[in-house]
């Protein structure tokens, strides 16, 4: 979650923007506040997907239709794999141990990429993992697939982020409402 109170760089001459100004004040300028965290292939269309100007339902069926190729195709080129040791005869022991790697690899890949949907993973969980999931990578891609079916792959996530945020954010700035120089000195 990006919030706007970033500081210009050493070689920006612009000044910063009003934290108050509203969009209409400058042309382009972003509202204050948190901003969304964009999507792969959905952008920020996914905070409000309803007006259907944003085509997030033809983008949903896109990634659908997409992970779903991409498992297939991925199968397909396990197999030629799986012939090729056939033909090198590599021996039976051999050939359903790579089966059953290949499988616990996709179901244990497809598994974090699900719960990756709904939590966010720790970085140093994430890359000593890598391995594994690129072996599953076709248990990932039915991953994004499935999830597609119901809502942008992430998009859960990221909505209760950017909701938290913006509820802090608000509280922030309702406190702030006012000149503190002039509140009421209570008497003791």
């Amino acid at each position: 979650m990006s919030e706007d109170s970033s500081t210009p760089e050493a070689t920006d001459a612009t000044p910063p923007a009003v934290t108050g100004a509203t969009p209409s004040a400058a042309a382009g300028a972003t509202p204050p506040g948190p901003q969304p965290e964009p999507i792969r292939f959905f952008g920020t269309t996914w905070v409000d997907h309803r007006g259907g100007l944003t085509g997030y339902g033809a983008r949903r069926a896109g990634v659908a239709a997409g992970s779903l190729l991409a498992a297939a195709a991925g199968c397909f080129v396990l197999r030629f794999a799986y012939e090729g040791m056939a033909v090198a005869s590599v021996g039976t022991f051999v050939n359903f141990l790579v089966l059953i790697m290949f499988s616990i690899c996709s179901a244990i890949a497809f598994r974090r990429t699900w719960e990756g949907f709904t939590r966010r993973h720790d970085p140093a969980s994430q890359s000593s993992m890598r391995g594994l999931m690129t072996i599953g990578f076709v248990g990932a891609l039915l991953a994004h697939f499935f999830r597609a079916l119901t809502e942008a792959p992430g998009e859960k996530l990221h909505r209760e982020e950017y909701e938290e945020a913006c509820e802090q954010y608000a509280k922030r700035t309702s406190r702030r409402t006012g000149n503190p120089s002039r509140k009421k000195k209570r008497k003791p």
